[in-house]
């Protein structure tokens, strides 16, 4: 795709990142083939090839308005068209660019401006994300319906750790809403590693990953997020730790991505690349290992919900699914398991209709095989197909902890 000057954008570092990736797109229309919106609302604005128009011409100097800030918004940062382009076009980062120019042109209403201000003020600090579900539980009947279902969800109860002296070790991430969500998936992971000789470690100094910050246009935030965790983790890997372990496949994705984020950060980039290289998402590191030793006791039949930043982001489509068959889980088929199920971070707050729609669908695919169990990979999924099916929903790691023998 041509261009011309890239004239919205200063730097020209990312003048020339922006540019590359719009000339790798070849106007093919694959990826409408598989994005969630297009594939709902059928607009071609509301389809990455769409979108990429509305970002290059913003990018070139005519002005955005409201319309560009709608359909951008309505991009759920899937990146399933990623998967799908021949061409390799890097589409979220150029989403993230055009975000970040946007909010400079086009003004929000006051009501959204405050939901953006406030999701950034308090979804990645850990204890104003437990004051305010606290709060939220208490005042559920006041609560927008969307909202009630999603505060509705039990969460899964923190158990014991194993704190034997490993020779190996691993860092993990607790995260900002997880440890209140469902404070029990870090513990499965730690005892089922644990199972496997590798010890379990993680930094109180560590926050957010930054994701939801950086993905709703308050960059710097979001920057300045992945620099304490650099810092907070560093020493850790100084000290021998192997890896930086993720539960929430989010995450695992936003710091797999620290180094490309920060590349043009002297002081922060070699060792953003660094930390961003040790990083695995959970599944990663178990299909690494051998697995011979756990002899799960398996009842029931599981449908796995493959998290978008999973397979799409990640590249790590099928890992979850291939686990747990060859630990000898019975899973059951889903169609169309490419899909966003509609939570996409903050998403499910700031559109919750198309949320809504998405994520019915994504429930009917789940339950059509008649699961005993639903299992996902990702916080922000799990609590979202929770609110919406009776089918018990749970990370795969829960459950194969409960699976295997003490």
């Amino acid at each position: 795709m041509q261009t011309l000057p890239l004239v919205s954008l200063i730097d020209p570092a990312q003048q020339q990142e922006a540019e590359a990736i719009i000339r790798s797109c070849v106007h093919c229309g694959f990826c409408n083939a598989t994005c969630p919106t297009y594939q709902l609302l059928g607009d071609e604005r509301d389809g990455p090839r769409g979108r990429i128009y509305l970002i290059k011409q913003m990018l070139e100097g005519t002005k955005a308005t409201v319309k560009t800030q709608k359909h951008l918004d309505r991009c759920l940062t899937c990146r399933a068209c990623e998967t799908t382009c021949p061409s390799g076009v890097a589409y979220g980062r150029l989403l993230d660019i055009g975000r970040e120019v946007l909010e400079q042109q086009v003004r929000r209403s006051l009501l959204a401006s405050v939901k953006h201000k406030t999701l950034c003020f308090i979804l990645p600090y850990r204890q104003r994300f437990a004051v305010l579900f606290r709060f939220a539980q208490f005042f559920k009947l006041l609560m927008p319906e969307y909202i009630r279902r999603k505060i509705a969800v039990t969460s899964s109860a923190s158990r014991a750790r194993p704190y034997h002296a490993f020779r190996r070790q691993v860092l993990i991430l607790d995260g900002c809403v997880q440890p209140t969500l469902a404070p029990g998936i870090n513990d499965a992971a730690a005892r089922v590693l644990g199972k496997l000789g590798i010890g379990v470690v993680s930094s109180p100094a560590a926050g957010c990953c930054g994701a939801l910050s950086y993905h709703l246009s308050a960059t710097k935030d979001g920057l300045d997020f992945m620099r304490h965790n650099i810092d907070a983790w560093l020493p850790y890997l100084d000290q021998g730790v192997e890896a930086i372990i993720m539960t929430a496949s989010g995450c695992g994705l936003m710091v797999k991505e620290y180094g490309k984020l920060l590349k043009h950060d002297a002081i922060y980039r070699s060792n953003a690349e660094r930390i961003a290289s040790a990083t695995k998402d959970i599944a990663e590191l178990l299909a690494a290992e051998d697995l011979s030793s756990l002899k799960p006791v398996i009842a029931g039949t599981v449908a796995v919900q493959s998290p978008c930043t999973l397979q799409h982001g990640q590249k790590l489509t099928g890992t979850v699914e291939t686990l747990l068959r060859h630990l000898g889980f019975d899973l059951t088929a889903v169609a169309d398991s490419h899909l966003c199920c509609g939570s996409a971070g903050a998403y499910s707050l700031l559109q919750p209709e198309i949320s809504s729609r998405l994520l019915l669908d994504k429930v009917k695919a789940l339950e059509c095989g008649h699961p005993d169990m639903i299992v996902t990979a990702n916080i922000g999924c799990l609590t979202h197909l929770q609110s919406m099916t009776a089918i018990p929903v749970r990370h795969w790691i829960e459950v194969l902890d409960e699976a295997l023998p003490d």
